[in-house]
């Protein structure tokens, strides 16, 4: 949430504020995976000169016994608005068919600077999504860890990779970012067999912008039978895109008047509406207003945001046609002419094997527009709300005739976001509690066979208060405090006529609070906060043992004093 307009201090002043005035030192980086310690530190009384490098709470990628080679990507310094690139070769030493492909980047910066965006690709295609942490004058190091086996297609042959941190870098802003990226390739063996894959990952190609929309180019095999696709979208750009989710009508006098609070990523193929998917509202680490949050526990996600996944198939039967078909992407919600998105598709192919070309059909897509029932209130500098309720739903069928006789697969997805906003008079305290679901059911059949049924269900949760008000006896000093609990959660399972075949379940949960007085000297602040972070997971595969993850971290005034597996 950003500071009001009416403060004398928006959230880009105050962000360069604590750039400016940031302190404290870091221990060096540890993986994220990896607890460096189980012992309790004793923390400051509040923040000094010093604090912990940021950690998550997320597994390791869990990676097999067998050997593997390491090949360097991004090796770099990011002080500019330039993209790198590096040659890419596949590890000779590795040769053949891989178990896992993980990427593993570490990243260090020094002095003032910014939370910042990026991006790795490799082949035209994006691997990873990210933000920075923000820095301290002596410098922070984090570590992030992300299995892309998925990639292995694209990385059997030579490719260019290209690195992207939008950094400034001054007199002022004096944090250069420094990134490596490695990907580690795992050989087979018995107990490790070749990762099962797609057989090739696509970009979309010939792209521009038309308005807000990106639109492109995309030409299938002739013989696809199965096709996914992946779109990582943020919001960002320094404007109230990055704060989409506490947008508000420009009657009600918010500072941010983008309308009503809600966002769709929409894909069109042709000009046909082929999927639909909720964004996920990440906060990067300068986010509410308050650092302080997050100098040690970012949110969930916001080293390596997800994307969103869209399952395509049903349109196979139009695009086995050996043309190039049109591809649209489109931010639903954003007003006209408003930017501040960013939108990377790639797209994954499987093909019949036994058959040269597949030929198909598609039914008719069904869902309307997104249903929003809203009431909202305020104006000028008085004190209002936005209380939100949309819901979206979509349903397509798609007939391929596959080498193994014909092949039937609908989806249905359906979205649906909650959302009461509300704020005191010059938005002194500014208060959010929103729900997002994203749910995406997808029945496979073959001929009359029992359908199989996929089902990824997402939510997220945000529920917080920032607060701005004068500090008592100082003038031109105000009271920044921070409330704010976040859950980030995806659940997936498997069945066929009602037997459940596997399942999973994923959390991340953060919770935090923070103060500091703003408009004194620097060691006046007496800034403070206790944030906690939370993961899970469970996996279970029918005839195998249920394995889970759990690993839980607090940290007091930048010092972690929790940091347990288990």
């Amino acid at each position: 949430m950003r500071t009001p307009r009416l403060r004398h201090l928006t959230a880009t002043a105050l962000g360069a504020v604590l750039a400016l005035t940031g302190v404290g030192g870091a221990a060096a980086a540890s993986p994220s995976g990896a607890p460096p310690s189980t012992a309790a530190a004793s923390p400051p009384a509040e923040f000094g000169t010093d604090w912990d490098d940021p950690r998550t709470p997320e597994p390791p990628v869990d990676v097999p016994s067998t050997r593997h080679c390491t090949v360097r990507v991004v090796d770099e310094a990011f002080d500019d608005f330039d993209v790198h690139s590096r040659a890419y070769s596949p590890p000779a030493a590795c040769a053949g068919s891989w178990s896992k492909v993980v990427m593993r980047l570490d990243g260090s910066v020094a002095g003032r600077q910014f939370d910042r965006i990026g991006y790795v690709d490799v082949g035209g295609v994006r691997m990873l999504t990210l933000s920075t942490p923000e820095p301290s004058p002596e410098g922070i190091g984090w570590h992030v860890e992300k299995d892309v086996t998925e990639l292995a297609p694209l990385l059997r042959d030579p490719q260019q990779v290209q690195a992207f941190i939008g950094n400034v870098v001054d007199s002022t802003y004096t944090g250069v970012i420094h990134v490596t990226v490695d990907l580690d390739f795992y050989t087979t063996d018995p107990s490790a067999p070749a990762a099962q894959t797609s057989d090739a990952v696509l970009p979309l190609t010939d792209t521009s912008r038309d308005g807000t929309d990106l639109v492109g180019s995309l030409t299938v095999p002739r013989n696809s039978t199965r096709l996914l696709a992946d779109v990582f979208a943020t919001g960002s750009g320094g404007g109230c895109e990055e704060f989409w989710d506490t947008s508000a009508p420009a009657s009600t006098g918010y500072s941010c008047p983008d309308g009503l609070p809600y966002r769709e990523v929409d894909v069109r193929i042709d000009g046909r509406l082929a999927g639909i998917a909720a964004p996920y509202p990440v906060v990067y680490t300068g986010g509410w207003s308050n650092p302080f949050l997050w100098y040690t526990i970012p949110s969930p996600k916001a080293f390596d945001i997800p994307p969103l996944g869209y399952d395509l198939t049903p349109f196979l039967g139009r695009l086995n046609d050996g043309r190039a078909h049109d591809v649209r992407l489109s931010v639903v919600g954003l007003p006209a002419g408003q930017g501040g998105w960013t939108l990377s598709p790639r797209f994954r192919v499987w093909r019949d094997a036994g058959r040269g070309v597949v030929t198909g059909s598609t039914g008719t897509a069904s869902g309307g527009d997104p249903v929003l029932e809203s009431t909202v209130s305020g104006s000028g500098d008085k004190a209002g709300h936005v209380d939100l309720d949309a819901t979206r739903e979509f349903h397509v069928t798609g007939t391929l005739s596959t080498s193994r006789g014909p092949v039937t697969t609908s989806v249905t997805r359906s979205l649906s976001n909650t959302s009461r906003h509300s704020w005191t008079d010059d938005e002194a305290d500014d208060t959010l509690k929103a729900t997002w679901t994203d749910t995406q059911s997808v029945a496979t059949s073959h001929g009359n066979g029992t359908p199989t049924v996929e089902r990824t269900t997402h939510r997220w949760d945000k529920d917080g208060v920032l607060g701005f008000h004068p500090h008592s006896g100082i003038a031109g000093a105000y009271d920044v405090t921070g409330d704010l609990a976040i859950s980030w959660q995806r659940a997936t399972s498997l069945t066929r006529g009602g037997a459940q075949l596997s399942s999973s379940a994923e959390t991340s949960s953060y919770d935090g609070r923070a103060a500091w007085i703003y408009g004194v000297p620097r060691d006046q602040r007496h800034a403070t906060a206790d944030t906690s972070a939370r993961a899970t997971v469970i996996e279970s595969t029918l005839g195998r043992p249920r394995t889970s993850w759990e690993r839980r971290l607090r940290a007091v005034n930048g010092t972690f004093v929790t940091d347990a597996v288990g």
